[in-house]
């Protein structure tokens, strides 16, 4: 177990420097690009930093590193993030007091006019929106999609979660709405309920439709819930696996047959199933199926941990799911629409954190090892390029903030000097420069301390 659990920590740090590492280069070249287009020298071109940033004269090496004409190429040793150093430019590698001593030259980032040293400052969030929309329209015209509507769920939910209960769901009930909005897929109820800063609930429970309204605090339950779904699609239990020498195997269960009762006692569906098991730990059970359409009896054991040892086929099997195939032309539009629509979902998330009374910073905000966990154990390609879509647009929204040292910050600058003529003072720029390193180091100690407090005190 212990070997199992190192190799899933390790494979998901594996793909979080993989992907991040493609999303740094292809970011940094976003700036590179236009910024030789335009006749300006780039020093140097960098996956991590070869300094203890964000101290640039600080244990200076590299892993990497080669010249090809004006500029070096190279790995750092400090495992975040990249940059490129382009000619007088103040940035994390040279400040504005040095370049004051030097006299500009016509190679020079700070000789180019405003609207080019625009684009440069741009290219980097351009890139990766560009990346985002090729990723997802790639994806989805190799994989489609599938999903479960709401209105497919023809027995209604099963509650999994205490939070389900808290909500007041009940086994059985079916989904209608939330806020008066229609309830859509099921596999993006839970983050529409988070996005939307959902109030209540509108369920059919035995023919009568009821509303539910969230308890205070209903929705920070929510965002906290680390278990998956709080519920799940309420669907019969059809054997698809039997573990060896367990119960079920020495009573002659076999794969595809659907139980129908417990000791006499109806179950049809599976958290019946489940729960008339658990209160049998430790004894004999007879078990009813339907077997191609005859009804079989079967006896076995429970074990004392109140298993009987088999798996069922996911609602996915059992549902009638609906899928969409995109061939290349339609996959291309519905790509770009999928990386915009993710963007404005991380808008709303970080505006729930200024306007909600629910979601609170220190529960939602976290760092490295937050994304993390989202890759998964094993390599699974279609979602490493999914996450590395959605960690794209992010970076985009990120960067493109208007906080001085990041790009949205020098682009606020640019703007201001082409609506007045003239670029602000070199002492407003230098101040707001220390300023904006103050609040990016500020924000990444907190979010990955974040990170390590749930990890040690949750």
């Amino acid at each position: 177990m212990l070997l199992f659990a190192l190799s899933g920590t390790a494979t998901k740090v594996i793909l979080l420097i993989l992907s991040l590492s493609i999303l740094v280069v292809l970011h940094e070249l976003g700036h590179f690009i236009p910024a030789k287009l335009f006749g300006t020298r780039v020093h140097k071109f960098y996956l991590f930093f070869d300094f203890l940033f964000p101290f640039p004269n600080i244990a200076n090496f590299t892993i990497f590193k080669k010249k090809i004409g004006d500029t070096e190429y190279g790995i750092g040793w400090f495992p975040f993030g990249g940059y490129v150093q382009i000619a007088g430019m103040a940035d994390e590698t040279q400040d504005a007091d040095t370049l004051k001593n030097t006299p500009p030259q016509p190679w020079e980032f700070r000789s180019k006019p405003a609207w080019q040293r625009l684009i440069i400052m741009v290219g980097g969030v351009t890139v990766n929106m560009i990346l985002a929309m090729v990723i997802f329209s790639g994806l989805l015209w190799k994989y489609g999609e599938e999903f479960l509507p709401m209105k497919n769920m023809t027995n209604g939910i099963m509650v999994v979660d205490s939070i389900g209960y808290d909500l007041g769901l009940k086994n059985g009930d079916k989904i209608i709405a939330f806020d008066n909005q229609p309830a859509g897929n099921f596999e993006e109820f839970q983050k529409d309920l988070v996005l939307n800063d959902a109030k209540s609930i509108t369920i059919l429970r035995d023919g009568q439709q009821q509303v539910l309204d969230f308890k205070p605090g209903m929705l920070a339950k929510i965002m906290k819930q680390k278990k998956g779904a709080f519920i799940l699609p309420r669907v019969p239990s059809v054997i698809a696996q039997i573990q060896d020498g367990s119960g079920a195997a020495k009573s002659g269960l076999k794969v595809g047959d659907k139980i129908t009762a417990i000791n006499g006692v109806a179950t049809p569906f599976y958290d019946e199933v489940k729960a008339a098991i658990t209160e049998n730990k430790g004894k004999n059970i007879k078990v009813t199926v339907d077997r191609k359409g005859q009804p079989i009896e079967v006896e076995g054991a429970v074990s004392k941990e109140g298993l009987f040892g088999f798996g069922t086929q996911s609602y996915s099997e059992l549902l009638k799911t609906e899928r969409i195939n995109y061939n290349f032309a339609a996959a291309i539009p519905a790509g770009i629409d999928r990386a915009f629509s993710t963007l404005g979902n991380y808008f709303k998330s970080m505006k729930m954190l200024f306007t909600s009374k629910e979601v609170k910073v220190k529960d939602s905000l976290g760092g490295f090892v937050s994304m993390g966990k989202m890759f998964p154990d094993t390599f699974n390609w279609e979602h490493f390029w999914l996450l590395t879509a959605t960690i794209s647009v992010i970076l985009a929204f990120m960067n493109i903030l208007p906080i001085p040292m990041l790009d949205g910050g020098y682009v606020v600058f640019l703007l201001y000097e082409m609506l007045r003529g003239k670029p602000l003072p070199e002492k407003v720029q230098q101040y707001a420069q220390s300023v904006g390193m103050f609040i990016i180091l500020g924000l990444l100690l907190f979010a990955n301390g974040m990170d390590l407090i749930r990890a040690f005190f949750h």
